[in-house]
């Protein structure tokens, strides 16, 4: 993979995040989750102007999921 960051920057991130305790470690990895489900639902958010916060998280839910994933959790009862 290509990286436009210098070795010695990622030599040094590398460092700091073996440095860091469990928690602070599961904290941050949930932190990029919520961020990237946010990113997501932005651009749904863009390409679906007119929908609705919950027609959205169908929308995300759907795309996180799978189809076939989707229709088995949120199949009408």
């Amino acid at each position: 993979m290509m990286s436009d960051t210098p070795p010695e920057v990622q030599r040094v991130h590398y460092e700091l995040c073996r440095r860091l305790s469990d928690s602070r470690r599961l904290e941050l990895a949930f932190d990029m989750c919520d961020t990237g489900r946010l990113l997501a639902i932005a651009g749904l958010r863009m390409r679906n102007p007119d929908a609705s916060e919950d027609q959205l998280h169908g929308l995300w839910s759907r795309e996180y999921l799978g189809s076939e994933l989707f229709e088995h959790v949120y199949k009408p009862k």
